[in-house]
């Protein structure tokens, strides 16, 4: 396979000394979201020998400053401008040394087996140059990211058109997601999503590392497929994470559909140069097609919102605890009771289907600090598969802070 001008080889000698797993975070302006990252990460490798670099791509939030000095056992890069995701995960890559490499985004929640599960796997399958997990939505729903299929012309024409939602589960236009496969059960896939992506160093040292021409988007679909054309595989591990979905970028906005396609279009000329002109008018069709729908949605949420606050002034939203009194106490002490009601929440180990059935709830809290991650996601996982879809704020009495996807409570020093 030919090289590219960007993309980078790696040459790193196993020694009997080499740590199990690098985790590599690349971070830009989402502090708390990194923070709740950087925590589930430590729980996590307790008991693992692993090493972990968190590169911030000149964040101005403040991010090093405020979260260097509880994760000093970290190694921690300020790059001087933002390099782009591909460029920031290989200069981290670069300067680990394990056997195994985890690139991880910082929007994302693991549970404390997550790392362990997945490192099993690895070791268990010889033939795996990578690996995904199944990555929730913050309502507990399945992110469709968690694996795909090669986008080829046809399977990307199937994307763009809509056939893979009207046809989730077809082999024939639905391969984009591959909703054939049980989401629930383990299985060799193609695409590994960048935001979960556990990676075999020997195969990177073969097949090299992420290809720089690559800003963001697309890096992950690239690197899978150069592995399979390797002669390696590709897995999916339905261990659960949480996933937040991009808090820097909207999906709606014309600057995800913009990022997301173009990177499409690089990938189209790198790897299937022979569809050529035609598959550059298609993406560049599909970017108009879709920047124009994303302008639409913008305004109709924005007339929505309007409208509501004319006819209905009360907006209050209804929380639920799922934890005990004193978790209750604490989650009404940090929001705003003008804005929230409280309604009744089982125990940890109640029927939570059996509460929620009578009741309309926007949101369950849970306190993060004393509950287990991997417990967290699991009920998560559950409640969803069960229909009730609802927002899960993460809660860090300590800090008085709740974080949820796009929305973050509590004192004003913390929520800075």
């Amino acid at each position: 396979m030919k090289r590219t001008r960007r993309e980078c080889h790696l040459d790193v000698a196993e020694t009997a000394s080499q740590k199990s797993v690098a985790v590599v975070v690349v971070s830009y302006n989402v502090k708390h979201y990194l923070r709740q990252c950087l925590g589930a990460v430590e729980r996590a490798l307790e008991g693992l020998d692993a090493e972990v670099f968190v590169v911030d791509n000149d964040s101005t939030d403040g991010t090093i400053d405020c979260l260097q000095a509880d994760f000093p056992h970290f190694t921690w890069v300020r790059n001087l401008e933002n390099t782009g995701f591909a460029k920031a995960n290989n200069t981290a890559i670069r300067m680990s040394s394990s056997r195994y490499v985890l690139l991880l985004n910082p929007d994302t929640v693991i549970g404390e087996d997550t790392i362990r599960r997945s490192l099993e796997w690895m070791e268990s399958h010889s033939d795996s140059g990578a690996l995904g997990v199944k990555m929730l939505k913050n309502d507990g729903s399945f992110a469709w990211e968690s694996r795909r299929g090669v986008p080829t012309p046809w399977v990307s024409f199937c994307k763009m058109v809509g056939l893979v939602r009207l046809f989730p589960k077809s082999r024939f236009f639905g391969k984009y997601y591959m909703g054939y496969h049980d989401k629930n059960e383990a299985h060799a896939i193609e695409i590994v999503s960048g935001a979960f992506m556990m990676l075999r160093r020997s195969a990177l040292e073969q097949c090299g590392i992420l290809d720089e021409t690559f800003f963001m988007y697309g890096e992950d679909i690239d690197l899978s497929y150069r592995l399979l054309k390797g002669g390696f595989r590709n897995y999916y591990l339905p261990t659960p994470i949480l996933h937040y979905k991009g808090e820097s970028t909207q999906k709606t906005s014309y600057r995800y559909v913009y990022s997301f396609y173009n990177a499409m279009l690089i990938f189209f000329r790198k790897h299937f140069s022979y569809f050529g002109w035609f598959a550059s008018v298609l993406i560049r069709l599909a970017i108009i097609a879709k920047g124009v729908l994303a302008f639409l949605n913008i305004h109709i949420k924005k007339a929505q919102t309007i409208y509501k606050e004319g006819v209905a002034p009360n907006n209050s939203k209804t929380y639920a605890v799922w934890g005990n009194k004193a978790d209750a106490a604490e989650a009404r002490s940090i929001l705003s009771e003008e804005e929230w009601l409280q309604v009744e929440m089982p125990p940890v180990n109640g029927a939570l289907r059996n509460s929620m059935s009578k009741l309309t709830v926007d949101s369950i809290v849970v306190n993060a600090e004393r509950l287990n991650y991997s417990d967290i996601l699991s009920r998560m996982d559950k409640t969803a598969s069960q229909g009730l879809l609802c927002q899960w704020f993460m809660m860090y009495p300590s800090r008085r802070i709740m974080i949820a996807a796009g929305e973050i409570y509590g004192d004003s020093a913390a929520a800075k």
